[in-house]
């Protein structure tokens, strides 16, 4: 009898995102590799690999001189020159990153070239119905880490049906922290189906989710720079925390990062446009007004919530102190005068944009604040989600915020959590249990959400 593999010692997803129906192509198109196509794209990866080798080999002496320049990285310049089964009902089974933590990844050299013959084989055996993406579909896209490994899977999931099953996956260059997803395309006049993912390493790459099987996402943002090719660098500098999509502006992405920087990215040039420096430490969370393009809201660890205005992004921006470092916030969906900000010590803080305080401060967790969703059916109802493992309903107002109900999704540490763009009571959570740390969950089912917020069961 053969052994069966060792479980996984990590094994947590620390990034998640909803993909809105009818987006997906029904059949992604599908990448084949020759031999010598995978020779290629494994040279490449050694020579990229090589190149950082030499970079941190040369620029090791100028890096403690920028040390010391910079405590604690301090005025930073950037270079701008440049299917598992489901249960039954209807709940769908399926640490904080730590930023001294170093993550290997797996080398493209392991991966075997399949036989021609098998290859298409197995082409024809995928044709099965799992492999059609339907109009009433989501996918949901995990930023996946099990031990050595850094993956993003994307999952196929129907509410209606009641179904969840993985569809396919492809490596990250480094440990995942955030993923967005953004319909445009660039170079291309229709619409895209693409994410953005942010990693430990300061280049964001983009991919295309129409495409199965990819060794490269379709192209990256930042450079680390060469000195043997004479290529500068540009973007970030560190790790990326955080990405928004500018929906108004589509071609626009902002990423914040442990660099404590805010880059607006102009996705047509693949080009830095502006720069945002305002920051005492790394910047945490970002998220553009849903309605007024121009306005970015920030949290970073320096316990600040700002508000840029991106045409004038270097005039006195508006701030709110919240002593503590900011993890996430929110804009609220359905009166933007008021924002929602959490932080690392459990607490949340709820802002009026036009007074210089928050409202009110909440010890809403034990730990520190991973998600924030407000419900647009549902007044004044607010869903968190924090490290201690709990889940919770609220019910807010101006003046105070009252818990509904609390649950432990038996996930370990909640990492993340995302809200379905269809249903706003339907809630994707990303946990660190082994063998499932990931859930999807309609909170409808709590009756206690029910009953407090007068909604049928039916609905």
């Amino acid at each position: 009898m053969a052994d069966e593999p060792e479980p996984n010692t990590i094994d947590f997803i620390p990034a998640i995102c909803f993909v809105k129906r009818g987006v997906a192509k029904e059949k992604p198109d599908k990448v084949v590799l020759t031999p010598a196509e995978l020779a290629r794209v494994i040279a490449d990866t050694k020579e990229e690999i090589d190149e950082a080798e030499e970079e941190d080999g040369n620029d090791s002496d100028d890096n403690e001189n920028e040390a010391m320049e910079t405590s604690d990285n301090e005025n930073n310049e950037i270079n701008l020159s440049a299917p598992r089964p489901h249960n039954e009902g209807d709940e769908f089974n399926m640490d904080n990153y730590d930023d001294d933590d170093s993550v290997q990844v797996a080398g493209l050299s392991t991966i075997a070239v399949v036989d021609e013959n098998e290859r298409l084989e197995d082409e024809e055996d995928s044709e099965a119905e799992d492999d059609i993406i339907k109009p009433t579909d989501n996918l949901l896209l995990l930023g996946h880490v099990a031990d050595d490994s850094s993956t993003m899977e994307v999952w196929v999931f129907n509410e209606e049906e009641e179904s969840l099953y993985p569809h396919h996956d492809f490596l990250l260059p480094s440990f995942p922290l955030c993923i967005e997803w953004l319909n445009h395309d660039p170079g291309s006049d229709k619409d895209g189906n693409m994410c953005a993912i942010g990693c430990m390493d300061p280049i964001i790459t983009i991919w295309d989710l129409d495409i199965q099987d990819s060794f490269e996402p379709t192209f990256r943002l930042g450079s680390k720079g060469s000195r043997k090719k004479n290529k500068p660098k540009y973007g970030h500098i560190d790790a990326v925390l955080d990405l928004s999509w500018n929906i108004n502006f589509p071609h626009v992405l902002a990423s914040a990062s442990v660099d404590q920087s805010v880059i607006l990215w102009d996705l047509d040039e693949g080009q830095p446009h502006t720069t945002i420096k305002s920051f005492e430490e790394k910047v945490q969370s970002i998220e553009f007004h849903p309605t007024e393009p121009q306005n970015l809201l920030a949290g970073s660890c320096d316990g600040y919530v700002r508000l840029f205005d991106c045409r004038d992004p270097e005039s006195e921006c508006k701030k709110w102190k919240v002593e503590a470092e900011v993890e996430k916030v929110v804009w609220n969906p359905m009166n933007t005068s008021f924002v929602m900000a959490g932080t690392n010590d459990g607490n949340v803080h709820y802002i009026d944009i036009r007074k210089k305080k928050p409202l009110w401060s909440v010890k809403a967790h034990l730990d520190e604040i991973s998600g924030i969703c407000f419900n647009p059916e549902a007044k004044n109802m607010l869903i968190t989600s924090s490290a201690d493992g709990f889940c919770k309903i609220w019910k807010y107002s101006e003046s105070e915020l009252k818990q509904i109900y609390s649950h432990d999704f038996k996930l370990g540490r909640l990492q993340c959590m995302k809200q379905s763009p269809e249903d706003p009571f339907t809630f994707a959570f990303g946990g660190e249990k082994q063998s499932q740390p990931f859930k999807v969950y309609n909170i409808k089912n709590f009756e206690p959400v029910r009953f407090a917020f007068g909604i049928d069961s039916e609905q």
